[in-house]
């Protein structure tokens, strides 16, 4: 695998072994993209932020 797919895999089992830091990571990611857009594609930075914590076994918070 390439050193993207590494990293990518790197990533997920730090967030699977440190979900609440995980979380938070998400949510100011999240928060950031909806500031900087106004908001506008709120319905999709949830999603996306859903989908990642789905990959990681993270809180729902919906």
């Amino acid at each position: 695998m390439g050193k993207l797919g590494d990293l990518a895999n790197k990533a997920k089992e730090m967030a699977s072994s440190h979900p609440d830091q995980a979380d938070k990571g998400v949510e100011r990611a999240e928060r950031f993209a909806d500031e900087r857009t106004d908001d506008r594609f709120d319905a999709q930075t949830d999603k996306a932020a859903d989908a990642i914590r789905r990959t990681y076994g993270g809180a729902d918070e919906n």
